[in-house]
């Protein structure tokens, strides 16, 4: 019997999966309630897209564009995939908020200049002004369902992809610039996918759960597409839902007796700090055997607590995965080893300013990193000088360079971008394309890669850097009033030219009525004195969900910085005085 080949592409995947187990179910999408609110098999899939892909033929060309606006739901897998079987570009897009002054949508929608755009009737209906605000756009509107009768099989031809055809346009997150979208080809989304599938010992019919949005790269990567590689299931459920009631996440997990699930590291603070014995009875979470945490900095401390507060439930601490990925790499870049828990490395604060990585000097020297693991098979990943292009010494901090069939094609539409970010040189080592990641980190001994920072972040004050999640983990421990992982630290200019620091932290919302807002300040100055050796020239305390963040959960500093210059945020003022608690610097 001749051996089945390999899928070059996605949509072969979809197919191969369909001919093989028609009946197996791809994806469960729960309801708020935490019941099953409808399934869909592999072959439901299969032939709802290839209905959705006829009908994109028939209005659009080959390499169009396609945004994808959908609620929380099956709808969207329907479409997704529906774009692929057409050949048009995929581009995942968020909803636009219904008071979206600081929405990025507009100005996606005007960059990848789309001929469609995808979503539901009854997203329509309740939603009216989403019409109306794309309605200079120029596009056709195709509205999709998931659970219509059963669907019968298309009846034109569909174009034959290739795995160097454009699947998606993956916007970023926005956390340090604006929006650009991520050209991914089907042969990124192929490599990436099985790079996923060895680093994290992921395994056939794998049930997967998801609530990290799918216009996310997790989300889409390890919610969409991973579970239909590997002939799983995934089992969706809302993103509000989660936030709501974090602690469903982990009952569906038993529920359907998961193996993975991911999400960002805040998501895994909040379920230790909304534990609730009474809302576990009955849990067993020794199902779940990976728990990737990813998509923004790993905190060593919400390690501790989720696996101390969930391991009377019989979750395993060596199930926590901490990764580093980022959607120009397609996602993954390095991990762990299934099943090994988290490693750590105690470093000196100090040596760490001047970009040294050396031991501690003592305990209040100490800064403890969470290893982000090795790179991915089929993967290299560099530390370079940003300014030299040079590979950095041992122990030193430098820029995290990456290279491997895994990074995208570029940016869309962005010559001087994609040159300068996915085309960069190692000095001495021509020939090879690297892509530049922005963020800062080293390899340790054993080759395992700890991240430290982004460079468009890094504090520069009296020619000492500062990273500022240090100086926000210092804000937030100074005080219980104010919100864990809801801070900024950024550098402003003052008068005279030279960069001073600002904070702004969001308080607790059980603090409100009884805080001492003076009190609260104090205790910051003294706490980033006393630490980092540094006065901070503003301290501003905002309310709860105000900070502004990524759909991730990533802190976006550069954002609230230019909040902060433009008098854009309610700061709360001491009770018996109403005037700024710091002058406000910069142009």
């Amino acid at each position: 019997m001749q051996a089945q080949a390999q899928p070059a592409t996605l949509v072969e995947v979809l197919e191969q999966r369909a001919a093989e187990h028609p009946s197996v179910t791809a994806f469960v999408f729960i309801a708020e309630r935490g019941e099953e609110h409808r399934h869909l098999t592999y072959g439901e899939l299969r032939d709802r897209a290839r209905l959705v892909a006829a009908s994109l033929t028939r209005r659009a060309a080959r390499g169009d564009r396609a945004v994808l606006l959908f609620p929380p739901g099956l709808e969207f897998i329907v479409a997704f995939f529906g774009c692929l079987a057409a050949g048009v570009i995929a581009v995942p897009l968020m909803l636009p908020r219904r008071t979206a002054d600081r929405d990025s949508s507009a100005a996606i929608v005007m960059d990848c200049s789309p001929a469609i755009a995808m979503t539901t009737s009854d997203l329509l209906e309740r939603r009216p002004e989403i019409r109306e605000r794309f309605a200079g756009a120029g596009f056709d509107w195709l509205l999709i369902a998931a659970a219509d009768d059963k669907p019968h099989r298309a009846d034109v031809e569909l174009p034959r992809v290739r795995p160097d055809d454009v699947a998606l346009l993956q916007y970023t997150s926005g956390s340090t610039s604006a929006p650009k979208g991520v050209v991914v080809a089907h042969d990124n989304l192929l490599a990436n996918l099985e790079m996923v599938r060895i680093a994290m010992g992921n395994r056939w019919r794998s049930t997967f759960v998801d609530w990290v949005p799918h216009y996310h790269d997790m989300g889409l990567m390890m919610g969409v597409m991973q579970p239909v590689y590997l002939g799983g299931t995934s089992v969706l459920m809302a993103p509000a839902a989660f936030m709501q009631r974090p602690l469903n996440w982990l009952r569906i997990i038993h529920q359907y007796r998961a193996e993975f699930a991911c999400a960002p590291n805040f998501a895994y603070e909040l379920c230790a700090g909304r534990f609730r014995a009474e809302q576990m009875q009955g849990v067993d979470l020794s199902c779940w055997k990976l728990a990737l945490n990813g998509a923004e900095p790993v905190n060593i401390d919400t390690l501790e607590r989720f696996s101390r507060t969930f391991a009377p439930y019989g979750f395993d601490p060596g199930t926590l995965y901490p990764g580093y990925g980022l959607a120009e790499a397609t996602l993954q870049v390095s991990g762990g080893v299934r099943g090994a828990g988290w490693t750590t490395r105690d470093i000196s604060r100090v040596a760490l300013l001047q970009g040294d990585v050396t031991e501690p000097a003592g305990s209040a020297d100490r800064l403890t990193l969470v290893s982000c693991g090795r790179s991915v098979i089929g993967g290299e990943i560099a530390i370079v000088d940003p300014d030299s292009q040079c590979r950095v010494a041992p122990r030193r901090v430098g820029e995290i360079w990456v290279s491997g069939a895994h990074v995208a094609r570029g940016y869309w539409r962005n010559h001087e971008a994609t040159t300068a970010t996915f085309h960069a040189q190692l000095a001495g080592s021509p020939g090879q394309a690297w892509l530049r990641t922005g963020d800062l980190g080293f390899i340790g001994e054993d080759g395992a890669l700890f991240v430290t920072g982004r460079i468009k972040d890094l504090i520069i004050i009296r020619g000492m850097n500062h990273y500022p999640q240090d100086i926000e983990r210092t804000v937030q421990a100074s005080d219980p009033a104010l919100r864990q992982d809801y801070g900024a630290a950024f550098s402003i200019i003052d008068d005279d030219g030279s960069e001073k620091l600002a904070v702004v932290q969001e308080v607790e919302r059980t603090s409100l009525t009884r805080l001492n807002v003076a009190d609260v300040v104090a205790r910051i100055r003294e706490a980033v004195v006393r630490q980092h050796d540094i006065a901070p020239a503003v301290i501003a305390l905002i309310r709860p969900a105000t900070l502004p963040k990524t759909t991730s959960g990533k802190i976006q500093r550069s954002l609230t910085r230019k909040l902060w210059l433009e008098g854009a945020l309610e700061v709360m003022r001491p009770a018996a005085d109403a005037v700024p608690l710091a002058a406000r610097s910069g142009n």
